[in-house]
């Protein structure tokens, strides 16, 4: 399936999970391959999350990859001042 395809399909879901934050494509930076990119908050061990709140490593034949990025908030737009 279609990288772009497969995370439309899956978004709303993957949003759900525990520290997930955004969701995006991208490539594999050592295969090369289109990837879906789950960012979260931060990387938990599979063995202490929910079984529910686990990143599929793959969705739909695309691989999935965690990237980390930390906590997100919206900061004030200079332009409004």
């Amino acid at each position: 399936m279609d990288v772009h395809r497969a995370r439309t399909l899956h978004e709303s879901r993957l949003m759900e999970l525990a520290n997930v934050t955004g969701v995006g494509t991208g490539r594999d930076e050592h295969s090369g391959a289109d990837v879906i990119v789950v960012f979260v908050s931060r990387k938990v061990p599979r063995d202490r999350l929910r079984a529910q709140d686990v990143v599929p490593e793959e969705l739909d034949g695309v691989p999935v990859r965690v990237l980390a990025i930390g906590e997100v908030r919206a900061q004030d737009d200079p332009l409004d001042s």
